[in-house]
């Protein structure tokens, strides 16, 4: 099954933030790509868990 989710990522300092909105998920990254693919990773960890 596939979710599609909004996800805000800001620079703070040195790195990127990744919110997940729906779910209250955030994850960094040194990198944009970095940070959205920690958020990917932190989300499926969260819905395994739920």
């Amino acid at each position: 099954m596939t979710y599609k989710f909004t996800t805000i990522i800001n620079k703070e300092g040195k790195w990127f933030v990744a919110r997940c909105v729906e779910l209250g998920v955030v994850s960094q990254g040194k990198t944009v790509e970095s940070a959205k693919n920690n958020l990917r990773g932190a989300v499926s960890l969260y819905n395994s868990l739920t």
